[in-house]
C-alpha cells in the first residue's frame, strides 16, 4: 500500500489493475462489433419469405450434439416433418415453451414427426443444465456462435420453425406459441 497525499492509504498494483480493465473493455468492444458484423450480414431471406408465407429449402445443419458426441443433421431427418426451435438457456420464454415441446414430441412420437432444439449463442454447461431441468429427450444440436441462427435468419430466441417431409419450411413462429399454433403448423407440415 502507498501513502496519499491526504495521508490516507492507497492499493498498490495500478498498472496490472489497468491493463486488466483496458484488455476487459477491449474484449466488450470486439464482441459488440462481432454482433453487429453478423447481424448486418445475417441471411434474412428464409424468415422474410416464411413470413410472407412462402415455401422455402430448409437450410442444411449439421451440428454437435449437446450431450455426447453425436451429431444432429437435419438430413438425417428427411422424411419426417420437423419442428426446429432455436433457444438458448438464458431466455425466459424458452424456460416456458420447453415443457410445451416436449410434450407435443411425446405425443407425435412415432407419427412421422421430429422435434430438434438447437441451442444458440450458449455455453454447453448451463445449456445442458437447462436441458436437464425441462427434462428434455428429443435430439438437442449445439451453435455456440449462432452459425445456424444467421443461415435461418433467427433474431430473437425462442423462435421455431415447421419443416415437412420433403425438407422445405412452411412456418414459422417468433417467440412463444400456443398448443393450438403448435398443432396447425405441425399438421401443415405433415400435410404439405
Amino acid at each position: 500500500m502507498r501513502r496519499r497525499p491526504d495521508g490516507g492509504e492507497q492499493r498498490s498494483g495500478g498498472t496490472g489493475v489497468r491493463l486488466v480493465r483496458v484488455a476487459a473493455v477491449a474484449g466488450v468492444v470486439a464482441l459488440g462489433a462481432v454482433l453487429v458484423w453478423r447481424l448486418a450480414h445475417q441471411n434474412t431471406k428464409v424468415a422474410k419469405a416464411v413470413a410472407k408465407g412462402k415455401i422455402v429449402p430448409a437450410p442444411a445443419f449439421n451440428l454437435s450434439a449437446l450431450s455426447g458426441t453425436g451429431r444432429v443433421s437435419l438430413a438425417a431427418l428427411r422424411g419426417n416433418a420437423v419442428v426446429v426451435n432455436f433457444w438458448a438457456s438464458d431466455c425466459g420464454p424458452c424456460k416456458k415453451e420447453m415443457p410445451q415441446l416436449q410434450a407435443a414430441s411425446d405425443r407425435y412420437a412415432g407419427k412421422g414427426v421430429r422435434f430438434v432444439g438447437i441451442d444458440v449463442l450458449d455455453f454447453r454447461g448451463p445449456a445442458r443444465s437447462f436441458v436437464r431441468k425441462h427434462n428434455i429427450r428429443y435430439a438437442i444440436g449445439f451453435d455456440g456462435v449462432g452459425d445456424t441462427t444467421i443461415d435461418y435468419g433467427v433474431a430473437n430466441t425462442p423462435t421455431t420453425f415447421f419443416i415437412d417431409r420433403r425438407g422445405r419450411i412452411v412456418a414459422q413462429v417468433v417467440g412463444p406459441m400456443s398448443d393450438s399454433d403448435l398443432a396447425d403448423h405441425v399438421r401443415r407440415a405433415l400435410t404439405t
